[in-house]
């Protein structure tokens, strides 16, 4: 056996576990749920072949219909909120505080945290009827503060509050770009005669586009794949009302709690497009707002 034949073969041995990951793992569960799409299947018998039949009841189930829309709401309301705050805070802490490592280190834990069944179960108590978040109001003087997570017309805002509060790792990002902005830039400005609000608008937000892209696609992703806040928070079933009934949490039900699975399947690779297309109408669009400092060479 020649070198290149050893070196290759040693090569493809440490890839094996990986290998075996991708195919196991990822790509062999894929193709199954695929196929599970245009089927009948309940775990209890074997699957039945009824074509597009699932993809049909979608378009007839209300509850369907209803988690699309609730989901595209959070989507909408938590994306630009959590990027709009992780960057005014990445701005804040650019201004050369004392101790930004520590600020930077205990505005990350959220991001930590955020998606944790502990922290959802917090998030209950506090906006209980008598949690802390009315105890606050009332003594403002909201003699009568709303039930939030009982209230239809609260629940969703105090879900996407939950996910505004994981801002961190978007913050750090920012934060990581505003500093690779050359200084000469911002004192060019100011001979300029331009304010810190002109410098923000004119100079920080355009050479930060091309991070606020990457975010944004990431974040969006996270937002339209939420389940443990909804699960918790709801009780399961996105009460009340079904306000919270998330796409993710609506697929969960139907899949494993009422064992439709080839239901369930066929909503997964729904999801899956509308993410995949999303996703590229982002790109495409970026070419009209996302600019990229050109650097010497």
């Amino acid at each position: 056996m020649s070198e290149a034949a050893r070196e290759g073969l040693a090569a493809y041995l440490f890839l094996l576990p990986w290998l075996i990951g991708l195919f196991g793992l990822t790509l062999g569960p894929m193709v199954a749920s695929l196929l599970l799409s245009f089927t009948h299947y309940d775990l209890l018998s074997p699957p039945r072949w009824v074509g597009l039949h699932n993809f049909q009841l979608l378009l007839s189930d209300d509850r369907y219909l209803h988690s699309v829309r609730v989901t595209f709401t959070y989507v909408v309301l938590e994306v630009p909120l959590k990027l709009a705050f992780a960057l005014l805070l990445a701005v804040v802490l650019n201004r050369g505080l004392r101790a930004v490592g520590l600020y930077r280190a205990l505005f990350y834990v959220p991001s930590l945290l955020g998606g944790s069944a502990a922290i959802a179960i917090l998030w209950r108590q506090i906006f209980g009827g008598d949690g802390m978040a009315n105890m606050i109001l009332t003594s403002l003087g909201w003699h009568h503060p709303p039930a939030w997570l009982q209230d239809p017309s609260y629940a969703l805002f105090t879900l996407v509050a939950l996910g505004v509060w994981q801002f961190g790792s978007p913050m750090v990002i920012f934060l990581a770009g505003i500093r690779q902005i050359p200084r000469e830039f911002y004192d060019a400005a100011r001979v300029d005669g331009a304010g810190r609000v002109s410098q923000f608008f004119r100079l920080t937000l355009p050479l930060l586009t091309p991070l606020i892209l990457f975010n944004f696609i990431l974040q969006m992703v996270y937002a339209f794949q939420t389940f443990t806040p909804a699960f918790l928070v709801s009780g399961g079933n996105g009460s009340p009302v079904d306000s919270t009934l998330f796409y993710t949490l609506y697929l969960y039900n139907e899949a494993f709690g009422n064992l439709h699975m080839g239901y369930g399947a066929a909503m997964a690779w729904i999801l899956l497009v509308v993410i995949a297309v999303s996703t590229a109408a982002v790109f495409a669009s970026s070419r009209y707002w996302v600019f990229y400092m050109e650097t010497e060479r």
